[in-house]
């Protein structure tokens, strides 16, 4: 099974690394709104606690999820390809492990959505960003990106699934975008409208962008850790279930 698991991984992999469309979409333009975020609205931003000069500390924690939010649509568009294509007939046809179709996809949308969110950190280095974070907050930080990774990845998979076309599978992508600036990711959640703000500060979202800033800011992390980790605990096993009900059907 992990032999299977790995080989269908990579071949997925060599798809996205042949893609420019992908390396655009899930590299590029996460680093063009972090430099657009910090450039030209960093020096306008008035935030509580957060000094002249230190926005990108504030602004990155987002810009990273926003980083792994975009893979999703390429996860869920390969997934439909494949099953639209008739690949998903051909894999059954073959002497490999079922279980491994689905898993390498997960595995190669998790691996490609990691080694993109760590170019956009080191761009944000390269133009400010520090962190006094101790090792062990920065593996808790890892930890909650690689889970934050997975749980998007199987996410992708119903809507992929039940989708007839590769533009329905990819839509999805837009609503967690969406969730994403309806967040704490560029400004605080209480300068927002009353009804905004009672929905941004209790949306998945929120607790994991909180979590991982107040780690690399040596802050208390308060509430926001176990929501976080419930959120995506909740979020993935919930879409797993549906996702491995649709592809038996599939």
């Amino acid at each position: 099974m992990l032999k299977d698991t790995f080989t269908l991984a990579g071949r997925l992999i060599k798809h996205n690394l042949r893609s420019p469309d992908t390396i655009i979409t899930v590299v590029l333009m996460p680093i063009m709104i972090l430099l657009m975020m910090v450039y030209l609205f960093g020096g306008s931003m008035k935030i509580a606690g957060v000094a002249h000069g230190d926005y990108i500390n504030y602004v990155l924690p987002g810009i990273l999820l926003i980083t792994i939010a975009s893979g999703a649509a390429y996860t869920a568009m390969r997934i439909n390809v494949d099953k639209t294509s008739g690949m998903f007939d051909r894999f059954k046809s073959l002497p490999i492990s079922k279980v491994s179709v689905l898993g390498g996809q997960a595995l190669a949308s998790v691996s490609f959505m990691l080694i993109s969110t760590g170019i956009v950190l080191l761009v944000g280095v390269l133009i400010g960003f520090r962190s006094s974070a101790s090792v062990g907050a920065w593996v808790l930080v890892g930890l909650l990106l690689i889970g934050f990774a997975i749980t998007i990845t199987w996410l992708s998979v119903p809507f992929a699934l039940a989708a007839s076309s590769v533009d329905g599978a990819s839509a999805f992508s837009y609503i967690l975008l969406l969730l994403l600036f309806v967040s704490s990711a560029f400004v605080p959640v209480t300068g927002m409208p009353k009804p905004l703000h009672l929905f941004a500060e209790h949306q998945p979202m929120t607790h994991v962008i909180m979590t991982i800033r107040q780690l690399l800011a040596v802050q208390n992390v308060g509430n926001h850790g176990w929501l976080a980790l419930l959120w995506l605990a909740g979020i993935t096993l919930v879409a797993y279930i549906i996702g491995l009900r649709l592809y038996r059907r599939v």
